[in-house]
């Protein structure tokens, strides 16, 4: 549930400090909470929109008005500790009535629900503040339940009430257990509660708005979202700069900001100091600057803290994923910087005396996004540049070399171009179709390799993972389907459709105000076979242990994401036979003792186990024992993973993260446990003759 409701805010990229936007907003008098015009208005038009543009062909009926109510209770309470039970029945009279008032542009419920809502955060933030001026018993045995959302809602206010002393108590218990003092703990969520409740009665009517209506577009999938007008300036900025700052995209979960992925070539990600899933609870500004605590900030604002000029710094107070407990927090000092576009581009680097492979050298050719510089081609210089241009030289590179066989490293490649996924796959065949779209109409397009020229036909290899998305399923998929090279790694995203942003006030002849916009799904891939890559992603043909630990992660964890589907192949003749069992019993018999794999497959397993807790205890003893009986497990890994790289063993993990150095080379080591079983299970097809292993 918790991935459905991440708003379209969640993915503005932040390259960017000043005040924060709260702190210059007003409060909303909650008499002025009604719908405009303009907003009725603009729902009339998104319904029509909806009705005959998207993809996915839902009717706005009962059972969609209930699917509405649901989402809409999830994004002003996705925890479930504001409303009472006796608010939901109350509302309940909605839930076969929402699709009446949409397609009739009244929007009035959703307001009237709003104003209960914001009572209720009142009278939540005052027990709260009362609750932390109060005294806390750290050695009774008590647990809280920190992830509510499968949970029941409150029935009496004395049931919600201990929800809120047990949220407090894990609050103050956390800033315990890093050694904050009593003032300063009181002082920190004072300010902390407060805000929680300013951000809520500084909501104004757009806010409700655009809530409202997302509501209602992620019932029918997870991509489709609407942009207020002071949303899409936003967005704007965020794509107008997006190459300058920290490098990171944000999502907010229940309050938190989390890091959904950071950007190749920015800081974030150069410094390895910032990773997908740690929360950031702390911003603070240059090197001095006091650090702010910025739980319950709307994300907007947290943007604003962390957006900031060039070589500025930033400071941010980080617990890493799967720390629900707040002893691991630790404070990072970022730069901000312009991101690299050489960061970004493809690169080539070749791998040799390797064990296993002593006496053969495998090309490597990384491909991080489909990037095309649209402006400059259309300005028409020739030599632009492109993922397949810098490829098809880097190839040739590696030809001159005398590779035996080549791995195209898509690894956390999120996609991009799709002229360059389809441009890219043919410079491995002579030319036939790569990819198939289907629109909302039914119509299908076959995107072709235009180019019958190869430019390399050697053995081939596609490393994928989980984060392998969009245009990256696309080339893997083409070349797995021509069974022109080996597909490895893990399950990749399963992100299958095609998004357009649609101006709302096109619609409206002689409109002058901006109605914003519609992030539409309008289309989907599929694959030459007539599978799509919505969903399931590209399987590959040989897979990592780690990856059974991937299959609640993209799009299959999306609640109501689109189902896998097929449709007539595509008229294509495979170039190989694939990959025979042989290798699959070689990779397997390889890495069943591999130190590195080992440390690769336990940290998924710590993944997975923190984060199916929803509680945590209160008792201060055993959340401190818990913490420490973790870090020694970890610690124990990390130890076998660095001797069988080389590297000298550490007292603790702390150890690691301040020695640069070190802290890089076993980040380097990582990053090769999975490319260099790549690099042998290719020489294992060239050793066994396969297909694709024919040097030309």
């Amino acid at each position: 549930m918790k991935n459905s409701k991440v708003i379209l805010l969640s993915w503005l990229v932040l390259f960017f400090g000043s005040a924060p936007l709260w702190a210059n907003r007003q409060l909303v008098p909650i008499n002025e909470l009604q719908p405009t015009p303009e907003q009725q208005q603009t729902t009339n038009v998104i319904v029509k929109v909806i009705e005959k543009y998207h993809y996915k062909e839902v009717a706005l009926d009962d059972a969609m008005s209930e699917m509405i109510l649901r989402r809409y209770f999830d994004a002003l309470d996705p925890n479930r500790a504001f409303f009472h039970a006796r608010d939901i029945t109350l509302f309940s009279r909605y839930e076969d009535k929402l699709d009446d008032y949409l397609k009739n542009a009244k929007i009035e419920p959703a307001f009237e629900i709003f104003r209960l809502y914001r009572k209720r955060v009142a009278e939540a933030v005052t027990h709260a503040k009362k609750l932390v001026d109060g005294a806390f018993d750290f050695t009774v045995d008590e647990s809280y339940v920190f992830e509510r959302d499968e949970e029941p809602w409150p029935q009496t206010r004395t049931e919600l009430n201990d929800i809120w002393r047990k949220r407090v108590k894990n609050d103050f218990l956390n800033l315990r257990l890093m050694d904050k003092g009593d003032k300063e703990i009181r002082k920190t969520l004072h300010e902390r509660y407060q805000r929680l409740l300013s951000r809520v009665e500084q909501f104004d009517a757009n806010d409700i708005f655009q809530a409202f209506i997302n509501a209602y577009t992620l019932s029918l999938e997870p991509h489709t979202s609407y942009m207020s007008p002071s949303t899409s300036e936003n967005f704007d900025i965020s794509m107008r700069l997006s190459l300058e700052g920290i490098g990171a995209v944000l999502k907010d979960e229940d309050g938190y900001t989390v890091v959904q992925k950071t950007v190749i070539g920015g800081p974030a990600e150069q410094s390895d100091l910032l990773h997908a899933g740690d929360h950031i609870v702390g911003v603070g500004q240059g090197l001095e600057g006091r650090i702010t605590d910025i739980v319950g900030w709307r994300l907007q604002d947290v943007v604003e803290q962390i957006r900031g000029p060039k070589g500025s710094v930033v400071r941010l107070d980080i617990l890493p994923k799967g720390d629900e407990s707040g002893v691991n927090r630790q404070t990072i000092t970022l730069v901000r910087n312009k991101i690299k576009l050489e960061e970004q581009a493809a690169k080539s680097y070749i791998i040799d005396k390797l064990d296993g492979i002593e006496n053969y050298r495998i090309g490597v050719v990384e491909v991080p996004t489909f990037y095309r510089d649209f402006s400059a081609e259309a300005r028409g210089d020739e030599d632009f540049r492109s993922t397949t241009r810098d490829v098809r030289d880097l190839l040739m590179d590696l030809k001159k070399q005398g590779v035996n066989g080549i791995v195209i490293d898509l690894r956390e490649n999120g996609g991009g171009s799709l002229s360059e996924a389809t441009e890219l796959t043919g410079l491995f065949i002579d030319s036939g179709p790569v990819v198939q779209i289907k629109d909302a109409f039914g119509k299908i397009e076959v995107e072709q390799d235009p180019d019958q020229a190869i430019a390399y036909e050697g053995p081939l290899a596609v490393l994928v993972d989980r984060n392998s998305a969009s245009a990256s399923e696309i080339f893997a998929g083409a070349i797995q389907d021509y069974k022109r090279g080996i597909v490895i790694g893990e399950p990749t995203f399963g992100k299958g459709t095609v998004q357009t942003l649609v101006d709302l006030g096109r619609f409206v002849p002689g409109r002058k105000k901006d109605l914003g916009r519609l992030r539409l799904t309008m289309a989907q891939f599929f694959r030459i076979n007539g599978g799509s890559t919505q969903h399931r992603g590209v399987v590959p043909d040989i897979q990592f242990p780690t990856a059974k630990y991937s299959d609640k992660y993209g799009e299959r964890s999306l609640e109501n994401a689109l189902p896998w589907a097929k449709i007539r192949p595509a008229n294509f003749l495979p170039k190989g036979k694939g990959t025979v069992p042989r290798l699959v019993d070689k990779h397997m018999h390889r890495i069943e003792k591999d130190p590195g794999f080992e440390m690769l497959v336990d940290r998924e397993k710590r993944f997975l186990e923190l984060d199916k807790r929803t509680e945590i205890s209160l008792l201060e003893r055993r959340r401190r024992a818990e913490w420490d009986d973790r870090e020694h497990k970890r610690l124990l890994h990390k130890n076998r993973f660095r001797a069988s790289q080389g590297m000298k063993a550490i007292n603790t993990v702390e150890e690691a993260d301040v020695d640069d150095e070190t802290d890089e080379k076993e980040t380097e080591a990582t990053h090769r446990i999975e490319l260099n079983e790549a690099a042998r299970i290719l020489m294992d097809s060239i050793r066994l003759q396969a297909p694709m292993a024919v040097m030309r």
